[in-house]
């Protein structure tokens, strides 16, 4: 059987640029702090918003006494309470490094953080949009906004998906 193989072909390495005359050479720069990696302010402050968003709806779903009736309230009520421990948890690791002055760039806690993150935010959106569809149907639907607390399950699904929002950066 013949196959083709690949040609190496040597390469040079590129001159190093100088800088005016004195031909000193300038380090070349390499992006390491990407916006959003764990343990940098651009991490910690998404991990914020995330938490903020998804503990407000929880909060807000739970004060609320018919949510149990719907399975898609009950699976918002699970979905942002996950969200919100997850988001605390990866917030005081966050700052932690930060105060530390740790980077939290290992490749496993980073690909850890990002499946965490991805999987937490598509039941997060799952969620908020299965009670966005019953808040729908309650509302326009059915027409009895005044017998349920519609407004509570619109911020509650509205808040849930700001949690989703917040977390898309760090997926």
């Amino acid at each position: 059987m013949n196959l083709s193989q690949g040609a190496v072909h040597p390469v040079e390495a590129p001159p190093l640029q100088t800088e005016g005359a004195g031909n000193v050479p300038l380090p070349r720069v390499r992006m390491k702090d990407l916006q959003g990696l764990p343990g940098t302010v651009g991490g910690l402050v998404p991990r914020g918003c995330q938490f903020l968003s998804a503990a407000v709806a929880l909060a807000v779903m739970a004060t609320t006494t018919d949510f149990p009736s719907v399975t898609a309230f009950c699976y918002l009520v699970a979905a942002t309470g996950l969200q919100s421990i997850w988001s605390i948890v990866l917030g005081i690791t966050d700052a932690y490094a930060l105060l530390v002055g740790r980077r939290l760039q290992n490749p496993r806690a980073v690909r850890l953080f990002a499946v965490g993150d991805g999987v937490t935010s598509n039941l997060t959106f799952a969620a908020a949009c299965a009670s966005a569809g019953i808040t729908v149907l309650i509302g326009n639907d059915l027409g009895s906004f005044g017998k349920n607390h519609c407004t509570e399950f619109e911020t509650a699904t509205a808040m849930a998906f700001l949690s989703w929002f917040a977390a898309l950066p760090s997926c």
